[in-house]
């Protein structure tokens, strides 16, 4: 047998009720295909009318909604490009048939292609038919410029289509919807004004509603601020704007307003926020970034555009260029959108940087709100990591502000090569810890990591500039070599007797993964520490925050030689046991615990050890 051709055939109504029901997820969506339908006619016009030789300042267009409460109808126009009965035909009786794709290709090597085809918004040729989803019943009147005669074309969506004659004196369509009964809602004109403004605010031509008597209220602003030069634009207006898209009323910290072309074509009109935003910690941490595709708003829920690192971002990105699904509501994955998306994460990286040089007060401000989620980019952002850490901001024991890292390592004592540092919950508590005892007595600077992203990062970022980071609170840190000496350095070293050190680790048993005498103590007691490879204690709260019933790892406890309790204690245990040790030891345990701020295991037994102590003191 041989091979034969066939042309696919379809059941039209069944398709159409497929792009109805199911290529759109919300109803409103009809409102923003149908005015963006109406601003693609108006331009089509204009190119056409410039293109015969006339004079584009002749012809103003616009676009006019209104309703009719009794009909239930609602009713969009314009005084766009309009079309004649063949062209109702082969675009709204052809499902797909994009007449703004045709018109872009016929003008695709036109002189006026950049001022009037990059103004488009239509592409596939569905967007008309997302008004069946709110009516039982269209009609669309059209008078095609050029033509003499109007046509009407009429569908219920269902069973085919009707074209005849009809009426319009003036150039342009009105398409009337019947709206089901289910959606009265756009009847109203606080819906409508709302929808418009979400949607179409920015287009190009002005958008009235038509009320009683034939008044008539501009919905939209018409201004897409963005799409002027930085320099006409002033201060004010930036700030407005800015109040517009964000929901807030500070002043941003830095205004970011670009146009890019070349490979990739957008303008960026960002707003760096002075004060966090409200939603900024939400568990989602999804972008608030407005995506526009020529002048129509798409979404605001798209988080390739940049990363959540930078969701605290507010404003526009306007693009022809990124690809959309059939529907407009959702972001293909492509090229474009990556190219995007590195261009504005360098911009604002930069406009941080310029700021911290230039600016450092006012920056010290801002870290304070946004510090911590900027920092996330370390965990998450490989990338830009290496300049994420130059911009940001550390507590340290020796400054009273912040400092950088590069401004950490030029100050570095005498003999330091790493980069040291504390993990705590505030720096309230790390200023109090026995862990930084003898580096203040040395004059060793040392970081104080406050925010629970630091323990992440931390984690996959090893050093900066060549200098390693090294945690206080894990392995034996040796500065006898570091920082200034002190009078306590000559004094002879005071070994532990091995039965001083065998009672503490029978009274403790498993509690402690070890003991041993510490040279990083000056006034405290003990201290636990963690071995190389364990959690520093902040680490350890995080995960006792998500898991009541983790234990974390035995600790090492460290003893002060030189405390006078402790000599004490290790002379007693050198001529042997005595009455009480045990409480003492476990004493000097729970003491490491609540100098690091740790909860004690058993509240009640350590009273009754304070007591006994006591008792015996009083004897």
């Amino acid at each position: 047998m041989t091979d034969q051709n066939f042309a696919f055939e379809a059941d039209t109504g069944k398709i159409l009720n497929i792009v109805i029901n199911s290529l759109y997820s919300q109803k409103e969506i009809f409102l923003r295909e149908l005015v963006s339908n109406a601003s693609d006619a108006i331009n089509k016009r204009k190119f056409e009318v410039t293109s015969a030789g006339g004079m584009t300042d002749n012809f103003d267009g616009e676009i006019t909604i209104a309703v009719d409460a009794k009909a239930k109808t609602i009713t969009i126009s314009d005084n766009g490009i309009g079309l004649d009965a063949d062209e109702m035909k082969d675009t709204l009786g052809t499902i797909a048939s994009s007449g703004t794709k045709a018109f872009m290709e016929s003008v695709a090597n036109s002189d006026s292609k950049d001022d009037f085809g990059n103004a488009l918004i239509g592409q596939f040729g569905v967007g008309f038919y997302s008004a069946f989803m709110v009516a039982d019943r269209i009609e669309v009147v059209s008078h095609r410029h050029g033509a003499k005669t109007a046509a009407r074309w009429e569908s219920d969506g269902q069973n085919g289509f009707s074209i005849g004659d009809a009426t319009r004196e003036a150039v342009g369509t009105d398409i009337t919807i019947h709206l089901r009964k289910e959606a009265k809602e756009y009847l109203d004109q606080p819906r409508i004004a709302h929808l418009v403004r979400k949607y179409s605010d920015h287009i190009t031509q002005p958008i009235f509603w038509i009320g009683k008597d034939d008044e008539r209220e501009k919905l939209n602003s018409s201004t897409a601020l963005w799409t002027r030069p930085a320099k006409e634009i002033t201060e004010e207006e930036y700030q407005n704007f800015y109040a517009g898209v964000s929901s807030a009323y500070d002043t941003p910290f830095a205004t970011l307003h670009n146009r890019t072309e070349g490979t990739v074509e957008f303008t960026n009109l960002l707003f760096i926020p002075s004060t966090a935003p409200f939603d900024l910690y939400d568990p989602e941490r999804k972008s608030r970034l407005q995506l526009y595709v020529n002048r129509v708003f798409i979404t605001d829920q798209y988080d390739g555009l940049v990363p959540k690192w930078l969701r605290f971002l507010r404003g526009i990105i306007d693009t022809p260029d990124v690809d959309l699904n059939v529907s407009r509501e959702m972001l293909q994955q492509n090229p474009a959108v990556t190219r995007i998306g590195k261009a504005l994460v360098k911009r604002v990286l930069n406009e941080l940087k310029k700021a911290l040089d230039k600016r450092r007060e006012e920056y010290e401000t801002l870290w304070a709100s946004l510090g911590r989620v900027i920092k996330e980019g370390l965990y998450e952002d490989e990338t830009n990591r290496a300049k994420i850490l130059e911009i940001s901001l550390f507590a340290s024991t020796r400054s009273e502000g912040m400092v950088t890292l590069a401004e950490y390592v030029e100050g570095f004592a005498e003999g330091q090569d790493v980069i040291y540092y504390l993990s705590a919950e505030s720096t309230e508590l790390a200023m109090r810890s026995p862990h930084l005892e003898s580096f203040q007595a040395k004059g060793i600077d040392v970081l104080l990591l406050t925010d629970p992203i630091d323990d992440f990062w931390l984690a996959n970022t090893t050093e900066f500039d060549g200098r390693a980071f090294q945690s206080i609170t894990r392995g034996e840190v040796d500065i006898s070599e570091v920082g200034n000496s002190t009078s306590d350095d000559k004094e002879p070293e005071i070994v532990l007797s091995d039965s001083f050190v065998a009672k503490i680790r029978q009274a403790l048993g498993e509690t402690v993964a070890d003991v041993r005498g510490s040279s990083n103590l000056e006034t405290s007691l003990s201290r636990l520490v963690s071995d190389e490879n364990g959690m520093d204690p902040q680490m350890e709260r995080m995960m006792r925050m998500h898991n009541p019933d983790f234990k974390g790892g035995a600790k090492i406890l460290e003893v002060n030689a030189k405390h006078p309790l402790i000599k004490a204690f290790n002379s007693k245990m050198e001529t042997g046991d005595f009455d009480g040790s045990e409480h003492f030891a476990s004493l000097i345990h729970d003491s490491a615990l609540v100098s690091e701020g740790e909860p004690i295991a058993d509240p009640r037994g350590f009273s009754e050890r304070i007591v006994a102590v006591m008792e015996k003191a009083l004897k």
